[in-house]
């Protein structure tokens, strides 16, 4: 029953997506910010196109986004008809809110550079870069640093728990090999313990074959001698008959 209404559950059909999105933003973001805090001008073309790019990100972003949302709303009504409980509800909900949340800190932190891009000294000079900070969850700003760190950190931790996932995968690969080749050594003793099996008895069939010829052998030499005895004695009696009939005559 989990199984079938698992397959219609609107969530999941726009969950991956809208992770899928984010990380893809979440490097965008990165990206964006590594070249601001490089630039000295706000019309610096690398400048303009990472945040033209990472507004089309957020943009699409905002749209799944607002598809996942809607999603968590049907089920809200009546979880039951999804095979849901309340515990998996809430999980939802926590999910589409720090989404939600970590768009509209990226939103704020473009409309905060622009705004502090437009009212800097000169023409088009951007402020010191070590004054853009991005917000957190509670309002509170951390330095452009610590959020690439952070996001270093976060991609160095996937990275590394996806080798992880690798690893296991060769070890189960390796294991399931070296029980292949256990089986195949196994499968070649018994083989031969047969074949051994098999040259015994044709050995032994062998010397019952000899055996058997040498007495054919024997028999036929035997029958060979009384043939000729009895040839002579018969040759013997018809000349005798021959020496009587002459005599007679």
């Amino acid at each position: 029953m989990m199984s079938s209404t698992t397959e219609v559950d609107p969530f999941l059909q726009v969950q991956q997506d809208v992770l899928t999105q984010l990380d893809s933003t979440r490097s965008l973001f990165t990206s964006y910010l590594r070249i601001r805090s490089l630039s000295t001008k706000a019309s610096s073309p690398e400048l303009v196109a990472a945040r033209t790019d990472l507004e089309s990100a957020l943009a699409a972003l905002a749209e799944d986004l607002s598809d996942l949302i809607e999603s968590v709303r049907a089920v809200e009504a009546d979880p039951t008809q999804f095979g849901l409980d309340a515990a998996e509800v809430t999980r939802r909900e926590r999910l589409v809110q720090e989404v939600g949340g970590e768009v509209e800190d990226m939103r704020d932190e473009l409309h905060k550079t622009r705004q502090e891009a437009s009212a800097g000294p000169g023409s088009g000079d951007l402020p010191d870069p070590n004054s853009f900070s991005i917000p957190d969850g509670d309002g509170d700003g951390d330095g452009d640093g610590d959020y690439v760190a952070e996001f270093e950190r976060q991609q160095q931790t996937e990275m590394m728990r996806e080798q992880d996932t690798h690893l296991d995968g060769v070890f189960q690969t390796v294991g399931n090999l070296r029980r292949q080749a256990g089986d195949m050594g196994r499968e070649l003793e018994e083989q031969r313990e047969m074949l051994e099996v098999v040259d015994t008895v044709a050995d032994r069939v062998g010397g019952r074959l000899q055996t058997g010829m040498t007495k054919l052998q024997f028999v036929i030499r035997r029958n060979e001698d009384r043939l000729s005895s009895c040839c002579i004695a018969v040759l013997i009696t018809v000349l005798i008959i021959i020496l009587v009939l002459l005599l007679v005559l």
